[in-house]
């Protein structure tokens, strides 16, 4: 028996995105982001506790600690729950996961803080890893970084 069924080469990587966080998540991230002074710091962190799955509460805090350990401890636990919500939306280990997808933007950030923050301690190896799978994921990341 013969598989006579086209083959497509040229389909390239396959691309995910990963879902968008429920609304009240973004909200409750917003109204915290809102708060100024040592207390918005106490808000992000208490924002991420209520929704530890929602990626970007993790990014901003590994962006915004003012010491390298914790923005490494904030940006690690993104980066893993991250990992973890790619596998649920499909991602198998290969393919694009593009900033141009709001969805993305949260994961890529802590991948990016974990690459800086990795750097900041000397972990020279991982922000090399972290910058390597950066490229990987999208290849116009760099350009892309932050805005």
């Amino acid at each position: 028996m013969t598989d006579d069924s086209p083959v497509n080469l040229s389909a390239g990587l396959p691309e995910t995105l990963l879902p968008a966080p429920p609304e009240e998540w973004a909200e409750d991230l917003a109204r915290a982001s809102t708060q100024s002074g040592p207390g918005r710091f106490h808000a992000l962190r208490a924002a991420a506790g209520r929704h530890p799955r929602h990626l970007e509460a993790w990014a901003t805090l590994a962006e915004l600690a003012d010491d390298d350990v914790d923005s490494y401890a904030y940006a690690r636990v993104g980066y893993h729950r991250g990992l973890d919500a790619l596998r649920a939306a499909g991602w198998r280990g290969s393919g694009y996961v593009r900033w141009r997808h709001e969805a993305n933007r949260g994961f890529l950030r802590c991948l990016e803080a974990l690459r800086r923050s990795a750097g900041a301690i000397g972990e020279s190896d991982e922000e090399e890893r972290c910058a390597l799978f950066l490229y990987q994921l999208d290849p116009g990341m760099g350009a892309n970084a932050g805005s």
